[in-house]
């Protein structure tokens, strides 16, 4: 599996409209606690189906779009954190020791 990288706004429109499931991980490059959530989550990833879209966000770099996800989905703002979307809906949203690749991959089987 590989990340996207979100990079512009228009990103989270065509999320919004993909069918299926699509997942956010909103990361912060300065925080230990984020870069250890992350590589936990890499470690496990292969449980989460392949075709499941794996989106990756530097909110360090694009705090405007981290802040425009958290609208969207309405969703309160945390890092590091994963949004789980489902045809343009968040069904999951989990943050910091949270954040389980299992647990995404529970949801999605259900």
């Amino acid at each position: 599996m590989q990340w996207k990288n979100i990079t512009d706004l228009e990103q989270i429109s065509q999320i919004q409209k993909e069918e299926g499931y699509s997942l956010i991980f909103k990361h912060s490059t300065r925080c230990s606690v984020s870069s250890m959530a992350k590589r936990r989550f890499e470690q496990d990833w292969s449980v989460i189906p392949e075709d499941t879209s794996l989106y990756f966000l530097d909110l360090i770099s694009h705090r405007d779009i981290s802040t425009h996800i958290a609208e969207t989905f309405q969703v309160h703002h945390e890092s590091p954190q994963i949004l789980l979307i489902k045809n343009g809906d968040c069904i999951l949203d989990a943050s910091h020791s949270d954040i389980s690749a299992e647990e995404v991959a529970e949801v999605i089987s259900n």
